[in-house]
């Protein structure tokens, strides 16, 4: 039984390798999330342009990367393997690509590719010469045949992400409160650039309330009301099909006099501090619901009836928590945890990064049109802001988010020692807080973490490491994964 059970293990790891999610994870970055990203800042307008021209736009089409290559002294490019960036400490890293076009009074005038900066490439990913390559032909490329990947080089230095272990977004969790209430519900939603924190809690006058961003503890029936749900029976029955709530009918009441979606986005903007003139203010609390209020169902007018419905859905379930009809959740369960691979951690430091690129190029475009001058797109892009920023990040490990430690150097005392920096998996919570729960070997780390790899002191159930066996699923196509609910009943809501 046992020799089977080491043929399994062998063939399992030949096959996929310790790092496999990683490198998957990358890969998916570069070939999906790059673009993504890019179409989030797919159009600059400047606020200032030249008096002779009515409408200016710089439009980022395409985004793509090359493979490793090095500039030497005299200016020319030329490929280069791993060995050579370790030896010469050198970064290893592909030029990244943008097709920018720019277009005067809605005419497109000017089309050129651009290179705006490089990207550290992981080590036997689809993007490293390394890939697919035998024992025979690492050998010669100076490599050792058994090394797994799954790092970077940064001037030389071989660094590796940290994997960050955080708290699912867009799950709404149900927990006990310390605070005026007795129960808290919590959703973080998460979007693109997006991250906002959800609260919903039942406060003395009975009434529920929920808090984002600006909005701090407003009525959930007015918000209802505000999103369309006018009718008092469609929202018990949205909550509650199966009977009739008295906690539900005590919020109704108190907003039964809300008739219109008009009345309830002026009572709700009246309520954040909005002090501007009527329509004014119906405009902005209009945009605050549409991009800020759960912005992972979508940010605009159309998705505010599906917003709606799942407010009532977390309703029902803060509810039957109180109550005690459902167990609170527990936030150590790893069903309620994600795992952000290097892929994540890349698109937060790229989206971050892009976004100070896009200010520099608008800064530097109406700096030169203050000076009467019309300057060509191509004159104001600086290519190495985006290189640096991205090289400082990894080669510190101060990422963007103020968390730190997020890139550490690998040290190669052994073998295993080397594997564990690559399977290593962090808690953001600090390590000078008790947090005995957090810290504690819970039943579902079985076969995902390893239960003796963590160190003593105050790092201990903070720090942990990746199980031998374990890998971590990566993104899943949309279109696969609503095909295969279809196939389990899924119904799409027709719109009217």
């Amino acid at each position: 039984m046992a020799s089977y059970s080491k043929l399994l293990i062998k063939k399992f790891l030949e096959d996929n390798g310790f790092v496999k999610s990683t490198i998957e994870s990358f890969n998916y970055f570069i070939e999906h999330e790059l673009q993504k990203i890019l179409d989030e800042n797919k159009e600059i307008e400047p606020t200032i342009i030249p008096p002779n021209v009515e409408s200016f736009k710089i439009k980022l089409d395409k985004i793509w990367i090359g493979r490793p290559e090095i500039t030497e002294a005299d200016g020319s490019k030329r490929p280069v393997y791993p060995v050579e960036a370790r030896l010469r400490k050198l970064s290893y890293a592909a030029p990244v690509f943008i097709e920018v076009s720019s277009h005067i009074n809605n005419v497109q005038r000017e089309t050129f590719t651009t290179q705006v900066g490089s990207m550290p490439i992981m080590m036997h990913s689809k993007f490293c010469y390394l890939n697919k390559l035998n024992r025979e032909d690492l050998i010669k490329k100076g490599e050792d045949p058994d090394d797994s990947g799954g790092y970077f080089l940064i001037n030389g230095t071989e660094r590796v992400l940290v994997h960050i272990e955080d708290l699912g977004a867009n799950r709404f969790l149900v927990e006990k409160s310390d605070g005026p209430v007795k129960f808290i519900g919590k959703v973080f939603s998460e979007f693109g650039p997006y991250k906002i924190p959800h609260t919903v809690e039942q406060m003395k006058d009975s009434l529920f309330y929920i808090s984002f961003t600006r909005v701090k503890r407003t009525p959930i029936m007015l918000l209802l009301k505000a999103l369309g749900m006018l009718k008092d029976e469609e929202i018990m029955t949205e909550i509650f099909k199966e009977r009739q709530d008295d906690s539900v009918l005590i919020n109704l009441f108190s907003f039964s006099d809300v008739k219109t979606e008009e009345e309830a986005l002026d009572k709700l903007g009246k309520q954040i501090g909005l002090t501007q003139p009527k329509e004014a203010r119906l405009e902005r609390i209009q945009e605050i619901i549409d991009k800020y209020l759960l912005p992972h169902i979508g940010t605009d007018k159309e998705n505010r009836r599906a917003k709606a419905k799942n407010i009532c859905k977390y309703l029902k379930k803060y509810i039957m928590v109180a109550r005690g009809e459902k167990s609170k959740d527990d936030k150590d369960h790893y069903m309620n945890k994600r795992i952000k691979l290097s892929g994540e951690l890349l698109s937060d430091l790229f989206r971050t990064n892009l976004k100070v690129l896009v200010g520099d190029m608008l800064y530097n475009f109406q700096r030169i049109v203050k000076r009467g001058k019309f300057p060509s797109v191509k004159a104001i892009i600086r290519d190495k802001l985006l290189t640096n920023r991205l090289y400082g990040a990894m080669a510190t490990g101060n990422w963007v988010g103020g968390r730190k430690g997020v890139s550490q150097r690998i040290q190669r005392l052994n073998f295993l020692n080397t594997m564990s920096y690559l399977q290593r998996v962090v808690s953001p919570l600090s390590s000078s807080q008790e947090n005995f729960e957090a810290r504690e070997l819970h039943a579902t780390h079985l076969g995902r973490l390893c239960p003796a790899e963590t160190p003593e002191g105050t790092n201990i159930g903070l720090r942990k490491n990746l199980a031998i066996l374990s890998s971590v699923s990566g993104a899943t196509k949309e279109k696969d994964l609503i095909q295969a609910m279809k196939t389990f009943g899924l119904k799409e809501e027709i719109k009217q």
